[in-house]
């Protein structure tokens, strides 16, 4: 298991490309993204949980019903959600994808990022399918991770390789996420390809499995999005025998899949709206699975956590405040914390209660860029991870006038 360079090309057989096709205002900024496998994939998805879903997720969810996709459109600047005619401009996305590739509309996944209840029109996006298609390449991953981002500093790719049944396979991923993020399925969007060969419903069980301990335990502001989407494509080109049931093989895919999603939680973490610093918050010692969970993804939305982690405050009563409002199974007299960085870690509580530290160090230890906070609530035999960042005054400007 390796990282390799690629992002969603790093795996034989799929193509990407990316281009600024009119609906952003910034010329420079690229806002219309394809991905194409060159023969049918195997295709799974999971989907944001708010009751309001865009246009393009209802879409989707019917194209794959069989299991089966084989390109990618997504658009960006525009969420195509709460609008009376997004189901008909989800459609003619796919159908604008059938006619300049030749793959069927109904073996299309498709996906819009941005401003919602904005109407989108359709037409600068048929204007450059062809220039999109054109530029097609298996070097073209960066052009789509650009195409997706909205208030993305920084664009988002991975890739891992890794060998089942002697074949060597190839997984790739592209995300989008900044804002509105705090999933209960996956997070913004993130697609995902692969070259191992798997049936559609190992590939479904994969990643509903890997979301619950990855994307699931990922929060910026705690807003779900409407058009939150995970998607993955296997085409099964690497010539392995196929996946189709639990074993080593399987574990093998579950390992490069989880290798992937967890570098970019940290990433999209990393890059939240306003964020100069990237929090994990680890719990270990709990007596329930989620007990652990909970007590991680709450500790990592507390906004005055966040907030005293901006301003590098060792402020550790923080933390047992949200553990203890989480409704999570613990004792918090049995609660250690300590924060970690690079450099290094000091303790600040101990069974739930304060300890005598230094101040000037754990100003020291929190000023880095990426913050650790170590929390132990007991001996018990489980732990779980989440990931989040700092709040800070630029989260509200670029919030305030999102929109207009």
């Amino acid at each position: 298991m390796k990282l390799i360079t690629g992002g969603v090309c790093a795996a034989k057989g799929f193509k990407a490309n990316g281009v600024h096709c009119g609906i952003r205002k910034n010329h420079t900024k690229k806002d219309l993204a394809l991905i194409v496998s060159d023969v049918p994939a195997t295709a799974a998805a999971v989907y944001t949980t708010n009751l309001v879903k865009g246009a393009p997720l209802l879409v989707t969810k019917k194209n794959i019903s069989n299991g089966i996709a084989q390109a990618v459109i997504c658009n960006s600047g525009n969420a195509n959600t709460c609008n009376a005619d997004g189901i008909e401009i989800a459609e003619k996305m796919c159908a604008l994808v059938e006619n300049a590739t030749g793959i069927a509309a109904s073996d299309v996944v498709v996906a819009s990022t941005g401003v919602i209840g904005q109407p989108l029109d359709v037409t600068p996006i048929a204007e450059h399918m062809a220039v999109l298609t054109e530029g097609l390449s298996y070097e073209g991953s960066l052009n789509a991770a650009q195409a997706i981002m909205t208030t993305d500093t920084i664009s988002k790719e991975i890739a891992v390789e890794f060998t089942i049944g002697g074949k060597v396979c190839r997984m790739g991923g592209i995300a989008k996420g900044s804002g509105m993020i705090h999933p209960n399925m996956a997070t913004m969007l993130v697609f995902i390809t692969t070259d191992c060969a798997i049936s559609s419903e190992m590939l479904q069980k994969a990643l509903s499995s890997d979301i619950q301990a990855t994307f699931n335990m990922l929060s910026i502001d705690g807003d779900t999005s409407t058009n939150d989407m995970v998607t993955v494509l296997a085409n099964g080109m690497a010539g392995n025998g196929q996946i189709a049931c639990d074993g080593e093989d399987f574990a093998t895919f579950m390992k490069a899949l989880n290798t992937l999603t967890v570098n970019l939680c940290r990433t999209i973490a990393g890059d939240g709206e306003g964020a100069t610093k990237l929090l994990e918050c680890s719990v270990s010692g709990a007596d329930t699975l989620e007990a652990a969970k909970i007590a991680a993804k709450s500790v990592i939305c507390s906004s005055l956590l966040k907030a005293a982690m901006f301003g590098a405050d060792a402020n550790w009563g923080r933390v047992l405040c949200a553990i203890g409002y989480s409704g999570a199974d613990v004792d918090v007299t049995k609660v250690d914390v300590s924060f970690r960085s690079a450099k290094g870690e000091i303790a600040v509580c101990k069974d739930g209660a304060g300890i005598p530290f230094s101040e000037e160090i754990a100003k020291e230890v929190l000023l880095e860029k990426e913050i650790e906070i170590v929390i132990s609530v007991g001996d018990g035999p489980y732990s779980a991870c989440a990931w989040g960042c700092d709040l800070t005054y630029d989260y509200v400007k670029i919030n305030g006038d999102y929109r207009t």
